[in-house]
């Protein structure tokens, strides 16, 4: 609407803050259920407020990490519009399973979580950025709701986040979403490649699915058509790794840990060694089974086996380092909280 004075208002221009507020208010009791010890009242400014719980840490090293969810953002789109079941997807939905965005938030979180979780640290709360070019309420939500189960999953207090209305950057049904999160851990207990030692083994931590990255290369591969027909597998959510991972370094001695992520399997292991010269990481060619939909991508857009391993997991979201003697006690510590895992490789001397 346009005042009688002629001047437009903020609403005329596509915002509506008091929609916004609104929404917030309904979903600050989902924000509030993932709490954990030392998150302070907020009284309702733009910060949220957290006090290492004294005693907690022994000498406490802070860990960040920062990311998105990059262009699986776009298969969400295609695959379930805007407007759905929160949790659920539609019977037009070809994923069959949860909402794409209930997933796509569970993502956002993850792709935080398990990179703090490389240094052993425990993730002590997450905060989302969430973009929209007007209010979509439905779709929001379910976002939101896949964000707190992420915190959930993840054992992390979801602190507060940012909702920016952007009129003429996105257009309706379109979204971005980010976020951060900040983790802990004792000095001493700091997993930074160290003690890697020459026969180590190093044991792999099965992934969902190719997680939230490639998708630019996935899109180029696959037809809509054929996204549609995969997106169960494409979509599935990134495996978070927090509970199982600080679980089994309560008895486990872990000298290294890799999150699978950007630059896939061709990146990432190699950065297990990063910290000690004159070692490298091996991995055992046929030591892990590869999840089909790799292989369809890999068919589909006639992508050499090299550039499958620089892109994607490639079924292995997580790689850890540790003793030969320690590996079988590892690996039931992980089969306890339902991660399948294996042996994929080695640590050997490069001179």
């Amino acid at each position: 609407m346009i005042e009688r004075n002629g001047a437009r208002t903020y609403r005329d221009a596509g915002v509506n803050i008091a929609a916004a507020d609104g929404w917030l208010a309904r979903m600050r009791p989902l924000i509030r259920s993932t709490g954990r010890p030392g998150v302070l009242p907020d009284k309702g400014q733009f910060a949220g407020l957290f006090r290492l719980p004294a005693g907690r840490w022994k000498s406490p090293v802070l860990v960040a990490s920062t990311d998105g969810v990059g262009t699986k953002l776009k298969v969400a789109q295609l695959v379930e519009p805007a407007g759905r079941h929160p949790e659920r997807a539609s019977r037009s939905g070809a994923s069959r399973g949860i909402n794409p965005h209930y997933a796509i938030g569970i993502d956002a979180v993850a792709m935080n979580v398990n990179d703090v979780l490389v240094f052993g640290a425990e993730p002590l709360f997450f905060l989302d950025y969430l973009a929209v070019g007007a209010m979509q309420p439905a779709l929001m939500s379910t976002l939101v709701k896949g964000v707190a189960e992420g915190c959930r999953q993840s054992g992390c207090a979801l602190l507060g986040g940012e909702t920016a209305e952007m009129p003429g950057v996105y257009r309706r049904g379109e979204y971005d979403i980010a976020g951060f999160c900040v983790a802990a851990v004792s000095h001493e207990r700091l997993i930074d490649g160290s003690k890697v030692r020459a026969g180590d083994v190093i044991v792999g931590l099965a992934s969902s699915g190719p997680h939230a990255n490639g998708f630019s290369l996935i899109r180029k591969a696959l037809s809509a058509a054929e996204l549609k027909r995969h997106s169960q597998a494409l979509l599935a959510p990134t495996r978070i790794y927090v509970r199982p991972v600080l679980d089994a370094l309560k008895s486990v001695p872990i000298h290294a840990i890799a999150h699978v992520t950007g630059g896939g399997m061709a990146r990432r292991i190699p950065s297990l060694t990063a910290s000690r010269k004159g070692l490298a990481a091996r991995l055992i060619s046929g030591s892990w089974p590869v999840p089909e939909i790799f292989r369809i991508i890999q068919r589909a857009g006639r992508i050499s086996a090299e550039e499958m391993m620089r892109t994607f997991n490639m079924g292995i979201g997580m790689a850890l380092v540790c003793a030969p003697s320690d590996s079988r006690r590892l690996q039931q510590r992980l089969s306890r909280s339902g991660i399948p895992s294996g042996i994929i490789g080695t640590i050997e001397r490069t001179r």
